[in-house]
Formats: structure tokens, C-alpha cells, sequence
């Protein structure tokens, strides 16, 4: 299925959440190169096919390159489901997976960034770049702000987000991350862990999404 927001707008029906398990789609961030150490690949394939034999959607960036592109393939290899958002202008240099069932091409950043929050249950960063980085930070931000309660979740192979939870304590230390205002994540170490991390939060706190409070475009 592939849509162009330029020129359509696909209808999408509500599904009242109780009548669906906890996180039924999943928006990975990660970076659309492989890393140096072949271990990130590895875990990206293993947390697309976790995903899809557990009947989990994916929801991700759209292109078929690095971390991206392996995860994709590997939820569309076992059976699974997945949901890729563009903007018009990455087309040509990231490249579309054929196999994804959903393609949804959109102007740009912002309408991307605003799609993949709607139609995900839970986040996940798996390491990457700086684009990576800045889509985990503002789901944390949104969440800081009270506009949802979805699980946002680190995988952090062979430690690869350290450094920033080592910022985000000298940010308390320092009296810019304060009481009432923290910050609410999951930080896993082991691929495996990923999916019953963000199931147990989700069932311990719910999943709201005020969707009355975002603005038109961020």
C-alpha cells in the first residue's frame, strides 16, 4: 500500500485500546548506516523478527539503508508488517524497501515525524546518528511535557547510549532536569528484553496520547 500525503490522505479508522494488547505497533529510530561493529545489524534483525512472530507492526523511516533497512527486512522476512514514512525529498537518496506493505510519502520532517508518533504504540531507538538521536529526544520531551504516556525505550548494544544517560544525570545534577519535570524511559541491554520491557510499561502505566495538545506542525 503506498500513499502520497502530497496528493491523498489514507483513512484511518479508530480502534478503541482496550481491545487491543498492549503494543500492537512499534516506531523504530536508528541510523541509516551499520555502525562499525557488526553486532548492531545483528540486533536490529533480531528485533524485526521478534516483532513479527509476535505479531507487532513496525513503523520507521521508509528507507532501505543501514539499521533501517535491516529491521525492515527482517519484520518483512518473517511474516510481519510494516509501515515506512518519507519525506518526498529522502526518496531518491535512502530508497524504498518494495516489499513494505505501507509506504506513506509525506512533504516533510515534520509531517513524518508527527505520522510515525501516531501510528506507533511504544519507541525504540536502536543506535545511530544525530537524526536518531534528535527523534529520541523529542519523544522524551513530549512525554516530559505530559502529551503521552507510550513507553519509550533505549536498546543500548554494547552500551552505545551510556554517554547520554551519563548527560542526563549531570542535567539533574545541574538543576536543569527537576522535580515534577523528569524524564520517563527504558534502557535495555539485551535485544530480548526490548518487547516485555515495553509490554510491562505499557500495562503498568497506559498508553494516553493527548492528541488535542500538539500544534499543527512542531
Amino acid at each position: 500500500m503506498f500513499y502520497d500525503t502530497t496528493r491523498e490522505a489514507p483513512h484511518l479508522p479508530e480502534v478503541p485500546m482496550s481491545n487491543l494488547k498492549p503494543i500492537k505497533s512499534i516506531c523504530v529510530y536508528c541510523g541509516s548506516g551499520f555502525g562499525d561493529d557488526p553486532v548492531f545489524a545483528e540486533n536490529a534483525a533480531a528485533l524485526g523478527r521478534a516483532m513479527a512472530e509476535q505479531g507487532i507492526n513496525l513503523v520507521y523511516g521508509g528507507g532501505n539503508v543501514g539499521l533501517m533497512g535491516t529491521i525492515a527486512q527482517a519484520v518483512l522476512d518473517h511474516g510481519g508488517y510494516v509501515t515506512g514514512i518519507i519525506p518526498d525529498f529522502l526518496k531518491s537518496r535512502e530508497k524504498l524497501l518494495d516489499e513494505v506493505q505501507e509506504t506513506i510519502v509525506v512533504p516533510d520532517m515534520h509531517t513524518r515525524k508527527r505520522m510515525m508518533f501516531e501510528k506507533a504504540d511504544a519507541f525504540v531507538a536502536l543506535p545511530g546518528g544525530i537524526g536518531t538521536l534528535e527523534e529520541l529526544v523529542e519523544q522524551m520531551t513530549w512525554a516530559q511535557l505530559g502529551r503521552h504516556t507510550k513507553p519509550i525505550l533505549m536498546l543500548s548494544t554494547k552500551g552505545f547510549w551510556r554517554p547520554l544517560l551519563t548527560l542526563f544525570a549531570h542535567m539533574r545534577d545541574q538543576g536543569f532536569i527537576r522535580e515534577g519535570l523528569e524524564l520517563n524511559y527504558l534502557v535495555a541491554e539485551k535485544v530480548e528484553d526490548v518487547i516485555p520491557m515495553l509490554e510491562a510499561s505499557a500495562r503498568r502505566i497506559g498508553i494516553v496520547e493527548n492528541a488535542e495538545l500538539f500544534e499543527t506542525k512542531f
